[in-house]
């Protein structure tokens, strides 16, 4: 007997954000870098966090570990450094770095100009509500050139 496919009768509509709709935080008052958020659970049932973490000159974010997710970098502009687990690995436009779950680690600008990293997290492991409990920030022209956007309308 042949089976028959049959199409789904209902379309779910992908959430679909421009760099004007990212909402952008800073986890602390002094922290030198910014969070963008992309993508996070609260939008389509994600199990993922992506954001773009966007690093000043001597931006870094604190040592720490995930206990069951790994962390992907893909860094979009600037240079850096990744240090995990007491192993140092230079990253720069165009690389990418996985860290696994477990792994103690740290990103930082080492450069005098912006990092920017964009970042995706599976499973999310609270990051994105780490972020949304942070303080407001906003996005520059810079920034914005960078993400490929030269001005929002608002």
């Amino acid at each position: 007997m042949e089976s028959v496919c049959t199409l789904p009768t209902s379309c779910v509509l992908p959430v679909l954000k421009s760099p004007c709709d990212y909402q952008v935080f800073r986890i602390t008052p002094d922290d030198k870098n910014r969070l963008a958020l992309l993508v996070d659970p609260t939008q389509g049932h994600a199990a993922l966090t992506c954001c773009v973490e966007i690093f000043d000159q001597g931006g870094r974010t604190p040592s720490h570990r995930h206990q069951v997710a790994v962390e992907m970098f893909y860094v979009l502009q600037g240079e850096g450094r990744v240090v995990c687990d007491g192993k140092v690995s230079m990253i720069r436009t165009g690389d990418s770095i996985l860290v696994p779950s477990h792994g103690i680690h740290f990103v930082e600008n080492i450069s005098a100009q912006r990092l920017y990293l964009l970042s995706v997290m599976v499973p999310n492991e609270d990051f994105a509500e780490l972020i949304r409990q942070g303080v407001p920030a906003e996005l520059d022209e810079e920034d914005l050139s960078v993400l490929g956007r030269t001005h929002c309308f608002r």
